[in-house]
């Protein structure tokens, strides 16, 4: 437990510096663009650019994380296996799954052997299927049908645990797709301010204008007189 805390308040830290690095970036980029301070345009693509680097490769951790977890979370649980010889705080988060889920045990209710939990109880007009409970389980009451719910946890749980990662892989894309666009329009921005300072100004002098054909136009007659 300690170290699953020490694992969350490191990540939260984390996460909190990344983000803040992300918004100095903007202050950096929106004040460039304002001012047309190429120091600051430069600053804010190259910073975007490692930004968007790092999301790339969490994301191809992402794609890799699925099937790893699925196991992962199939031997954490299949070692517990079985059910009826579990200690009172795995019953307790086996409780919880069960209720929330509607589901009854890891790989079938039989897993519970007899001590089938009140946790597998099918609630009333439940749109989960359930079955019947065997008739020398602990829920059996003579002459009355207890029903359980028919799905096992596990396949629930992984399957939940990998929407959850392809739900973060999605949004990860599209926050990867945005800075490449942010990075793109930084760059166009650059391109034309040096092109602004790489074109010439044109002086208009009046001199240019008449000065020069006035006296050239008047030097005949000076040679006449």
């Amino acid at each position: 437990d300690e170290e699953e805390l020490e694992s969350l308040v490191t990540g939260f830290h984390f996460a909190y510096g990344f983000i803040s690095i992300t918004l100095l970036l903007t202050i950096i980029g929106g004040f460039g663009v304002w001012k047309e301070k190429k120091w600051a345009l430069i600053v804010f693509t190259v910073g975007m650019i490692l930004c968007t680097l790092y999301l790339i490769a969490n994301e191809v951790g992402l794609l890799i994380v699925p099937s790893q977890l699925k196991v992962l979370l199939e031997d954490d649980y299949l070692s517990m296996l079985p059910l009826s010889k579990v200690n009172e705080t795995e019953i307790a988060h086996l409780n919880n799954t069960q209720s929330e889920l509607k589901c009854c045990g890891l790989l079938s209710y039989r897993d519970w052997d007899y001590n089938i939990p009140k946790s597998c109880l099918c609630a009333e007009n439940s749109m989960n299927p359930c079955v019947a409970a065997p008739r020398n389980s602990s829920l059996f009451i003579e002459d009355r049908i207890v029903m359980i719910y028919a799905k096992p946890c596990l396949s629930i749980i992984t399957a939940q645990a990998t929407k959850t990662i392809h739900i973060a892989s999605g949004i990860l894309m599209g926050l990867i797709l945005l800075w490449v666009g942010s990075i793109a329009s930084c760059i166009a921005i650059l391109c034309q301010l040096n092109k602004k300072m790489e074109t010439p100004k044109v002086v208009y002098s009046s001199e240019a204008k008449a000065g020069n054909y006035t006296s050239l136009m008047e030097a005949p007659d000076t040679e006449i007189t």
